[in-house]
Parts: structure tokens; sequence; C-alpha cells
């Protein structure tokens, strides 16, 4: 039984004669003999061109350029910047020697460029000694792009542009990104271990719980280094480290006053001072172990009592 095929020109399906058959008819084989004849003429066309200036010495801007493949503008960039040695004969004229080109390339191996990374500035002969001090070449731990994304809570493209955008270091290995630890901490901020810290706060639940602004807690995390993280542009603050540190900050409050303040100055037991503190309603904090009363409640809870003659 004859197979079936597609043509190769046209793609109408047909029964081979044989089992070398790609075309349908006769007209469709002398129509891709054409198109073959075609593409090897074009290819000699290009080719011939690159052919004759191997054999000469001596080249135009225009037929360096052909030979290296790039464009004239190029082959004048790296004339003008002095990779590239040329002699202007006339102020019409200019050539270059194929030598000239062959002597540029040997002085220039090919080196793997690390994305993101900057050669360093060349450093003066005059200090030589304090410049080998600052310029000792430190090496840098990396970062997968995986391990920066799950840490800090970011997007992979978030993560791309704010590297390129702040010159971090990168490099690709099989297909990864990695970025370099030290100015990935010095951008988005040092981590920590927050495995252990079960309880989060956003920015309005802190201002529900501790009655602080936004600027006032991004100031005050800053200043007292509580433990933030942020998700998918949402930043988190450590409950249990603004809790412990407004603790403080209501013990060194000169508006409050503890139990053992009230009971020595008034004479009460604190039995006693906790019945008028709900009696009257006096603000009452618990720090730590330590109950801090408002003292102005606390004057006009006596004052009232005074007045009752108690």
């Amino acid at each position: 039984m004859k197979k079936t095929r597609k043509c190769a020109l046209c793609g109408r399906e047909f029964t081979a004669n044989s089992g070398m058959q790609k075309y349908c008819s006769v007209g469709c084989a002398e129509e891709a003999k054409r198109e073959r004849k075609k593409r090897q003429d074009d290819f000699l066309k290009t080719a011939e061109p690159i052919i004759g200036l191997r054999q000469q010495e001596y080249l135009t801007f225009s037929k360096a350029a052909i030979l290296m493949g790039c464009s004239r503008q190029y082959i004048y960039k790296i004339v003008s910047q002095g990779k590239l040695k040329a002699s202007r004969i006339s102020s019409r004229m200019a050539i270059i020697r194929r030598a000239d080109i062959e002597t540029m390339l040997e002085g220039n191996p090919y080196n793997k460029v690390m994305f993101g990374c900057r050669p360093r500035a060349a450093v003066p002969k005059q200090n030589n000694k304090k410049a080998e001090a600052q310029v000792t070449d430190e090496p840098l731990t990396y970062l997968s792009g995986e391990e920066i994304i799950s840490t800090y809570k970011v997007k992979q493209m978030w993560l791309y542009t704010t590297a390129k955008r702040n010159q971090i270091p990168m490099c690709r290995i099989a297909g990864r990104n990695y970025y370099s630890k030290r100015h990935v901490e010095d951008c988005l901020g040092l981590t920590v271990d927050t495995s252990t810290i079960t309880e989060w706060l956003t920015t309005d639940e802190v201002l529900n719980e501790f009655g602080m602004k936004p600027t006032a807690i991004r100031a005050y995390a800053y200043r007292h280094r509580i433990p933030t993280k942020k998700e998918y542009g949402i930043t988190y603050y450590s409950k249990t480290h603004i809790a412990e540190l407004r603790q403080m900050d209501m013990l060194a409050d000169e508006r409050y006053c503890t139990v053992d303040d009230v009971s020595e100055k008034y004479g009460l037991s604190k039995a006693n001072i906790h019945h008028i503190a709900k009696v009257h309603g006096v603000e009452k904090i618990k720090v730590g172990v330590k109950n801090l009363l408002l003292i102005a409640d606390v004057e006009r809870a006596m004052a009232e009592r005074a007045a009752k003659g108690l």
C-alpha cells in the first residue's frame, strides 16, 4: 500500500510513487529547485564581498564594517576610542589596515560579563599602598532570586528591576539569577530571623491598638530596630517588640504613676486603690506586672472623694 504524503512546497496531500518523492507534481519540484538556486545565489552575492575583502590589505571604513559584520558608525566609534588604528590620507579618505583589525581582536579576548557587575575604576599609581588597602577584592556571597523572593515576599519582576536600578551585582548560572547578599541587604533591609515571631501587626492595626500614626510608626520602628517584614506591598511589624517598647515608654511617661506611688501619697491600701480606680473610672494600663494609673484621673477621683467627705 502506497503512503500518502504532504507536498514540501504547496502542502497538498499526494500518493508517493517512491520513498524519495517530496513534491506532488513536476511543477512543484521545478519551483523548489528554482528557490534553492535563488538561495544559493543570494548567499554567494553576500559572501563574495567578504571573500574579496579578506585578500585586501587596506580597507575603507565601509569595507571594514562589511568584513567585521557591523555598522560603519561602530567602526567610527572604536577608532575614536583608540581601540582600532586608522590613517587619514585626505579630508575625504581614511583607511584601516586589515592587520590592525586582527591585532585589535587578539588584544581583546572574550570574557564573560556578569550582568549588574561593573568594573572597578582604575587606581592612580601615586597612592599604591593606600589604594591596595581600599581596593581589596572582597568575595561576595550571593543569594538566589528564589531565596530573596521567599524572604522579602516580593515579585520576580520587581526584584529584577530594583536590582538593575540600584546596580546590585548579579550573575546568571544555569538559567537562575543570583544577587549579592550584602548589596541586597543594603537595599532591601537587613534580614532577621522571623521564624520565632508569631504575631504581626499592619500599620492600621498598630494605629488602632497603640494610637500611632503611620509616619510615627515607621520612625519608631527604624529608631528602635523593630523587626518588620513586607509581603506583597504590605508592611508588618512585630507585635511583641512594639508592645515591650511601648511599655518601657509608659514607665518613663510622667503622666502615669504606679499603684505604689498612689498608696504612698494618699496612705491607701492597694485593694482600696483598685476599688477607687474601678468606681471612678481611672484609666489603668498594665505594664508587665505593674499597673499604671493616669495621674489626672487619680487626682480627679481623690477630689470627688474629698467632696463627699470620704
